[in-house]
């Protein structure tokens, strides 16, 4: 169990927070230096070097996300013109992407920090259209995303994973804000015969049917129902729309929790928590309230928090699934602080890094609607993670090591991840995605340290 640390400050963090933001702007020029040889999005490092994974390149975002941030939190405009360019010339074709989920990982990321930064005043566009094509890509990205569709009937349904119509994901719960940001932009998809298809509504659907069937409340669901627990992946007969059964792609098996899956319940829960608050009443389709919608998202949020406090090693940082075979030789794994270099199993630092920011946006929701004391928890849980993460052996100081968070894992079933001579499992490798969610975990605190106003993924696109 997390040992949470009750005094811990923003303001101690803030030579931590230095530290970092100079060693990320000192990977990204590593990378950038590399792009052009690379063969594909750059997936994971092998021996400090990132490399491509031919899956579906659904990190190219954050590889061009990353220097966007970089300018966020330190003011360097160069970051910010090789975000911009690289955005140009690079990412339509994941706006078009009609075979994946992952729009709201590589647009919102790209296009998304963009016209959010210039809603804030934080560059001078480049005419009167820069605004409008980020938010052109934004509206095409989420209609795109909102097409992978299987309607199950009575409020409910979900956008598909990249397995197929059958294929609901737990990742997708972060990638609704893509839809989110086209709602907001005042856009709807269309279908036969001119049919509207609300983006809010879809959106409402898809978070229902994750919480229904990806999310364990400790209701006897099955054998194996934890409050928190989550599936990664759900299977459905598309013959009927009925559900069948859990599974898994990633994780342990479907009845263990793949810790990174978990992360993208809870933070995009706790993302969706602060849009639906911003959201009109008026907007919200018959199925679902506003009242009903924030009440569905912050019971993921709070359960997964809790679990993933109870079941993660002292200083924050999880092993890759809960239920890993090697763990029961790791007996006391859960009250000491985490050992990336055991023999017996991987601690996974991305999926820590998705749940610090996670757990913050998470207690600031709780403290803007009056329970304090949950929310002081919670982002106490969060700063103590992020601690563990910006200190050795998580922060990346070699300067000639392409990654900035270290001991991530990728694919532990199919063994992709890299495993140094001599040693049993993998570690001291990073991944696109740890990476970035660690610079935005970091950056929802430097904005706070800075005085500045919070880090929201929808600020500045206003309503409709």
């Amino acid at each position: 169990m997390i040992t949470i640390d009750h005094d811990l400050t923003p303001s101690d963090l803030r030579p931590q927070l230095d530290r970092m933001w100079q060693l990320s702007g000192q990977k990204i020029d590593l990378i950038e230096a590399r792009r052009p040889e690379m063969d594909g999005a750059p997936v994971y490092t092998v021996e400090g070097r990132y490399t491509s994974r031919g899956w579906t390149e659904w990190t190219e975002g954050f590889m061009f996300g990353a220097p966007l941030l970089q300018f966020d939190a330190t003011g360097d405009t160069r970051f910010l013109d090789l975000g911009r360019a690289r955005t140009l010339d690079s990412m339509l074709p994941h706006v078009t992407h009609f075979g994946v989920h992952d729009h709201g990982f590589n647009n919102v990321s790209t296009y998304g920090n963009l016209r959010r930064l210039l809603a804030e005043g934080r560059f001078e566009a480049a005419g009167a259209y820069e605004a409008h094509f980020y938010e052109s890509a934004l509206a095409a990205s989420a209609s795109v995303q909102a097409r992978r569709w299987t309607d199950l009937g009575n409020g409910r349904g979900y956008v598909t994973s990249f397995n197929g119509p059958h294929s609901l994901f737990a990742d997708t719960m972060r990638t609704m804000r893509v839809m989110a940001i086209g709602h907001l932009l005042g856009h709807a998809a269309r279908g036969e015969n001119d049919a509207r298809i609300g983006l809010l509504d879809r959106l409402l659907q898809h978070v229902r049917t994750t919480a229904e069937y990806i999310v364990y409340f400790g209701e006897g669901r099955d054998s194996y129902d934890e409050s928190g627990r989550t599936a990664h992946e759900a299977l459905f007969n598309l013959n009927d729309r009925r559900y069948r059964c859990a599974s898994t792609q990633q994780g342990y098996s479907p009845f263990t929790t793949w810790t990174r899956g978990q992360a993208w319940v809870l933070t995009g829960a706790a993302e969706l928590l602060e849009f639906i608050a911003a959201c009109d009443p008026a907007d919200f389709p018959d199925h679902t309230s506003k009242e009903e919608a924030l009440a569905v998202l912050k019971r993921c949020a709070v359960a997964t928090a809790e679990h993933y406090i109870a079941n993660t090693p002292t200083d924050g940082v999880c092993y890759w699934d809960t239920g890993a075979p090697g763990l029961a030789a790791m007996s006391d794994h859960k009250d000491k602080a985490s050992d990336p270099y055991n023999d017996h199993e991987p601690v996974d630092s991305s999926a820590t890094a998705i749940n610090v920011q996670g757990l913050l946006i998470l207690a600031r929701y709780l403290a803007d609607n009056g329970e304090a004391d949950a929310a002081a928890r919670y982002r106490q849980t969060g700063l103590t993670m992020l601690r563990a993460l910006l200190a050795e052996p998580y922060l990346s100081t070699d300067e000639t090591h392409e990654g900035l968070l270290l001991h991530s894992i990728y694919h532990r079933p199919n063994g992709w991840d890299h495993v140094p001579a001599g040693a049993k499992v993998p570690h001291g490798e990073s991944c696109m995605w740890g990476d970035y969610h660690l610079r935005e975990a970091a950056l929802v605190v430097q904005r706070e340290l800075d005085g500045r106003t919070p880090y929201r993924f929808f600020s500045g696109f206003g309503g409709h």
